[in-house]
Parts: structure tokens; sequence; C-alpha cells
């Protein structure tokens, strides 16, 4: 990631609170990933297992850009999201790796912090954001088309020699702004 752009700001509106991941915070997320269910459609379907979750949480960590996302009404855990894959000569950044307890499903939260971090992002010089989203994980798809980014490509991604389908979702600046 780009070291001239702050990736793990605090953001917030009335809605939710994007704080930096942190080790301490592990316990409580993972009490929000440990339902089976988040996991259904996402190609890591099992990362609801503690050791599973371990790993993704701790590249999570190493990343330096992901993010905690609070209720800012309650306090409550609500998931996790990050910025990846920084590519500063296409002034693009993808967002991902989000997950919300079911509860928060259907509901504002998710277009609220995706929100901030696409104005942030924005804010710092980038041009276009990329979503990569698991070819079966529809409800993540609809997440991301509500939101107004397109479907600009389907590819494979391995991880560990399994190969899974995805699809690619864009915004620009000049779109998110009209």
């Amino acid at each position: 990631m780009n070291q001239n752009i702050k990736w793990q700001p605090t953001l917030k509106n009335k809605l939710v609170k994007l704080k930096p991941l942190r080790h301490q915070d592990f316990e409580r997320l993972y009490l929000v990933a440990s339902d089976k269910l988040i996991w259904e459609q996402h190609p890591a379907f099992d990362r609801y297992k503690k050791n599973v979750f371990e790993r993704f949480f701790n590249k999570a960590i190493e990343t330096k850009s992901a993010f905690l996302i609070i209720d800012a009404v309650t306090e409550e855990i609500v998931g996790s999201s990050r910025y990846y894959d920084y590519n500063p000569e296409e002034k693009s950044v993808l967002i991902g790796y989000t997950f919300l307890a079911r509860k928060y499903w259907g509901t504002a939260f998710n277009k609220s912090v995706k929100t901030l971090m696409i104005n942030y992002a924005f804010e710092q010089g980038i041009k276009n954001l990329l979503f990569h989203v698991g070819a079966t994980n529809f409800r993540s798809q609809k997440a991301v088309e509500k939101l107004g980014s397109v479907k600009i490509k389907e590819f494979t991604k391995e991880d560990k020699g399994v190969k899974t389908q995805h699809v690619e979702f864009a915004i620009n600046h000049t779109d998110w702004n009209k």
C-alpha cells in the first residue's frame, strides 16, 4: 500500500464508526465471524472456523488497511472491511473482505461503511475503486451494485492451489460524484 496515503484512518458518520483493526479486536470480531451463515455464499465458506478466521484476521492486520466496523449508536461490533491492492499508476484500490453481522444485513450499514471508504479513497486522489466478489456470493454482488458499481469482468482467482470464480465491479470518481 502507498506510504503517502493513510489507509487506516478513523472514519465515522451517524450510523457507523470505522476504526483501525488491532490485534486486541480478535475475540470480539470472531464472535461476529463465527456465524456460519455469514460465509455460506463466500468462496471461503469455512471462515467461521476459528483457525481459518485467525489466518484471515492476521492477514488483515498485516495490511495496515483494515477496519473494525462499529455501530455508532450501540458501540456493538458489526464486522470488518479493508482496502487492498493499491495501484498508483492506475490510481485504483480495491475495497473488500467485508463482512457484517447478519442482523445488519439489508440495512443501511453496508452502504454507510462503503460510502465512508469510497469518499475517503477519492479524497486521497484515487480515481477507480474496485470490488472483487465471489461468483456465487450473490448478496455481496447485489450490495456493491446498490452502490452504483458496474460489473466489468469475471475472472478466476487462485489461493493456495484452490481456484474460485470471481466478479469485478468498479466505481470511478466521475460517476460517484454525479
